[in-house]
């Protein structure tokens, strides 16, 4: 082996081959952090060549495009990938396939451990290398780090075809530890990728560095780089891995103490908990308004108003500070002037808000995008159970011009044929044809499959609006309103007496889908019906024939309810809308169950969605799955293009936990009710700690008897109550 092992100046210019060559792999590892999100493969590489969605982004941008680490020039072999439980680190294991230097044996297999360890924090991108020699003999090593940005805007990535681009051009900066990559947009904004290396590298050449070193038996050696993604006339501060990664930890714990925490017997349920709480955390940026949860990774890592909303209603039992951060940026952002471009109208609510080349031209319209019917009156809803659960009347009074505006919006935009219902009809050429959460071009059609033309009104949306009218009229009668309330009381009444008589479909047992253009319905069954329990505007005397509906087998899998029948002409479980089953759309259904008193079929839910996070990646639940059948021994398709982590689908178990224990928090009257609870039936008990109500704090343990749950009080405010109605 001795003779073999060779000098530092052999291995710098020798070529080696290994017995092995490295298998095509499509599944990635994911990190992100507010406006900074990056895409590995699971040796912690990018190859964007051969897995485009690979990268790292930032503000809209892909500021790495290729990132290759190898050991004598081979990619080495994996031994493990994986994301750590508090959703921050990727940690990476790999060793040396066996190496031969000019025929011969040089290094056997297994005998150099490396751990890559990789974070993000906001535009910087930290890893470090740990390398360990097992053998019994020196080894001389050759590493190198390669590196590559074609600087594409996230809307390139997804496929969009540009006319023209701005200039890729190298950097000043020559130094052998640093690499500069550039970019001048069209925009006249420079986009800047630095990565530094810490210790300096031996040689480099172009955008590659190489190290040549040592490794005696049982040493350890470590390398570390950053990468800062700038933007314009940014500086980012870069303090080192240890310092940063003890800042993130601090970070989280900080999140963690604002959030109520849920412990089960069923330790599987446990992690289903942990992995939702800590991505929850992560997708969350703290803006100047307050916290927002952005939609999802890879292509929604911003705010969206219809996302951030519904994750903030999953999650305002447990976390108001989301919902109160959430009605704070979008009334910062909410319309105030018509334009076709960008289906602005005044008092809507946005539907995104996007950086990036592209929007900053306007060559797409989603800078600041208003193509949404249902976000509005969902901002009305989220606001009136945020004063439910906090009390907070201030916040509520500096929000009522807000609320005014897209009430008036709803009555003198959405509804813009004064037929009584709100329809959506986009204006914008390069937006989005339908508007509602099933935005699909073909989600919203008729019984023969023909699409519907607009304007539409969604069965759904009309329920929002229904819920939003009430909401609002308690909000006018906290501020002594009592004109205001008691017309939005009448209008929601109203509203609720023609939707039932209109949207009612005896023979399917369900609302329809959406009346088209021409008032003529959708006859489908669809899953939107079941948002329609959600928000209360559902009859009683329609509600069961709807439960049994949606839970039956055309409609339910064994993974969640559907969003389309399998017997509707359109159906498709690999379908975007048309077939899949969304997470959120599970939850929000479960919710309205609970409402209505059908809470055996809320444990149903709850326990295909649970079943499910069994077979999944991390635990996590993604955007959607395919809506196949259950198969024995198999777990639910992954929908290809699925992101994940996605912000409303993290929260789910928040409002699952919620509708099982059919648990409201009242701030107004200093109570928590929880009507007729119910425990799922895999496990015996469920403990809810730091739940903040008032200026304190509730914890609460229940424990699930044969057909009863036993409910121990273990810390409370003193002047709040807890009510149990069994």
């Amino acid at each position: 082996m001795n003779k073999i092992a060779g000098t530092a100046e052999l291995i710098r210019n020798k070529k080696y081959t290994t017995t092995e060559s490295v298998l095509t792999d499509d599944r990635v590892r994911t990190l992100n952090a507010s406006d900074t999100f990056v895409v590995f493969d699971r040796w912690g590489d990018i190859r964007q060549h051969e897995t485009p969605t690979h990268g790292l982004f930032h503000e809209g941008t892909r500021f790495i495009s290729l990132s290759r680490f190898r050991l004598f020039d081979e990619q080495p072999a994996l031994l493990n990938s994986s994301i750590s439980v508090e959703n921050d680190v990727l940690s990476v294991d790999l060793t040396n396939n066996e190496i031969y230097l000019d025929d011969e044996l040089y290094v056997a297999r297994a005998k150099v451990h490396m751990e890559r360890i990789k974070f993000v924090q906001n535009g910087i991108c930290y890893e470090k290398v740990l390398f360990f020699n097992h053998s019994k003999f020196k080894i001389d090593m050759k590493i190198s780090f390669e590196v590559g940005s074609d600087f594409k805007d996230i809307f390139e990535v997804r496929g969009y075809k540009r006319a023209k681009r701005g200039k890729i051009f190298d950097g000043e900066d020559g130094s052998p530890e640093k690499i500069s990559l550039n970019y001048k947009g069209l925009d006249g904004v420079y986009r800047k990728t630095v990565i530094s290396f810490e210790p300096q590298p031996d040689e480099r050449s172009d955008n590659k560095v190489f190290y040549y070193f040592s490794l005696e038996p049982n040493q350890k050696y470590f390398i570390s780089n950053t990468i800062k993604c700038l933007v314009g006339d940014k500086e980012l501060y870069t303090p080192g891995f240890n310092n940063r990664y003890s800042q993130i930890l601090a970070e989280q714990a900080y999140a963690r103490e604002s959030m109520a925490s849920i412990e089960s017997s069923h330790e599987s349920f446990n992690r289903w908990v942990r992995r939702s709480e800590t991505d929850l955390i992560a997708l969350t940026a703290e803006t100047p308004y307050g916290k927002y949860p952005y939609a999802g990774v890879p292509w929604f890592n911003t705010a969206f108003g219809r996302d951030g909303i519904i994750t903030a209603y999953e999650t305002l039992w447990a976390a108001p500070d989301i919902a109160r951060g959430v009605l704070n940026f979008l009334a910062d952002r909410q319309s105030k002037h018509t334009d076709d471009f960008d289906d602005a109208e005044p008092g809507k609510i946005m539907h995104e808000a996007r950086s990036g080349e592209m929007a900053d031209l306007k060559e797409v319209p989603y800078k600041l995008y208003y193509g949404t019917v249902d976000a509005t009156p969902l901002f009305i809803i989220l606001a009136g159970a945020y004063y439910k659960r906090t009390a907070d009347i201030k916040f509520i009074k500096n929000l009522w011009p807000n609320i005014e505006a897209a009430l008036n919006w709803i009555d003198n935009y959405g509804d813009s044929d004064n037929d009584g219902f709100v329809e959506y009809h986009h204006k914008s050429k390069t937006g989005l044809l339908n508007q509602g959460w099933k935005d699909a071009d073909n989600a919203i059609h008729h019984a023969d499959g023909r699409l519907a033309e607009s304007p539409i009104a969604l069965c759904e949306v009309q329920g929002y609006v229904y819920d939003a009218k009430v909401k609002a009229a308690g909000l006018a009668q906290a501020m002594g309103l009592s004109d205001i309330s008691v017309k939005l009381e009448s209008e929601a009444h109203i509203l609720k007496e023609r939707f039932n008589k209109t949207f009612w479909d005896d023979e399917l047992k369900t609302y329809i889908l959406a009346l088209d253009k021409d008032k003529n319905p959708c006859r489908v069954k669809t899953s939107n019906a079941g948002q329609c329990l959600f928000s209360g505007i559902v009859d009683k005397k329609y509600a069961s024939a709807l439960a049994d509906t949606l839970l039956s087998d055309t409609m339910a899998s064994g993974w969640g309810i559907r969003t389309l029948a399998t017997d509707a002409r359109r159906y498709n479980p690999m379908s975007y809308h048309n077939g899949t089953i969304w997470p959120h759309d599970n939850a929000l259904i479960a919710f309205g169950l609970a409402k209505y008193g059908f809470r055996e079929k809320v444990l149903d839910v709850m326990a295909r969605m649970f079943e499910a996070t069994l077979y999944l990646e991390l635990q996590r639940l993604p955007e959607l799955y395919c809506g196949f059948d259950l198969r024995r021994g198999q777990g639910p398709t992954p929908y290809p293009v699925a992101c994940s982590p996605q912000a409303w689908s993290v929260a789910v178990i928040y409002m699952m936990v919620q509708s099982c224990l059919n648990l409201e928090i009242n701030a107004l009257e200093k109570k928590v009710y929880m009507i007729r609870p119910l425990l799922p039936p895999f496990t015996d008990y469920l403990e809810i700690k730091n739940l903040r109500i008032g200026n304190s704090h509730l914890v609460l343990k229940l424990y699930r008897y044969k057909a009863d749950v036993g409910i121990d009080v273990i810390e409370k405010d003193k002047n709040w109550e807890v009510i149990v109605v069994k």
